[in-house]
């Protein structure tokens, strides 16, 4: 018996459950590339993006940013670049990038998330449907079935319960790491925000406003 003939005792409930293992799939494979691109090394980065602004050498901060192609780079590149018109331009412009780069972190979540949720509830679907297949069967023999007359219901709510958790499982895992790894990148974000506005509001020349500590949450 191979793989196949063993997917097809599962009846019509495989299918979506199989469905749901190539959406899982593409969302783990798009999330880890994605997610692994997105880091930065925050010392290294405040370094130079440091040097560069306290030497108002804003074009170079805003080459540099657009070199590391990071969430948190292209967040400083669009503050920067309203680095004219004062702090509190920059602080917006950073907050309402760093939610743009939020959004683009977490899409796909919420799918793998439903893949996580649905898969082993079409599991225990496939349960219940091979559980009254295999009575529907003991009726029909008025109460004479032998285990091979009963086995295809069985086959059947074993295996959907099988494959809902081999799917699910791993989905949800890779949920979890996801999220906690979007909540680490948000961290570096915000904290690298929160440091480049205040490297910019005390070397403005401009500055009229009197000083106050400004906290950007992303």
């Amino acid at each position: 018996m191979n793989l196949f003939s063993i997917f097809l005792k599962g009846g019509f409930i495989m299918w979506p459950i199989l469905l749901c293992s190539f959406i899982g799939l593409a969302v783990i494979i798009d999330r880890y590339i994605v997610l692994r691109k997105a880091r930065i090394n925050v010392p290294a980065f405040m370094v130079k993006i440091r040097g560069l602004i306290k030497k108002k050498d804003i074009s170079g901060a805003v080459s540099y940013c657009m070199e590391e192609k990071s969430p948190a780079a292209n967040i400083i590149r669009k503050g920067l670049k309203k680095f004219g018109l004062g702090h509190e331009r920059v602080r917006e412009a950073i907050e309402n990038a760093g939610s743009q780069e939020v959004s683009k972190l977490e899409k796909g979540l919420t799918v793998l998330a439903t893949v996580a949720g649905v898969a082993p509830l079409l599991g225990f679907l496939g349960t219940v449907t091979g559980m009254i297949s295999a009575f529907m069967t003991i009726e029909d023999l008025a109460g004479a079935a032998n285990p091979s007359d009963l086995a295809g219901g069985i086959w059947e709510a074993l295996l959907t319960t099988a494959f809902g958790l081999i799917v699910g499982i791993p989905a949800l895992a890779f949920y979890n790491y996801f999220l906690s790894a979007v909540k680490k990148l948000v961290g570096d974000m915000e904290t690298v925000a929160n440091d480049v506005v205040d490297i910019i509001q005390d070397t403005s020349v401009n500055q009229s406003t009197p000083e106050e500590e400004i906290e950007i949450d992303i």
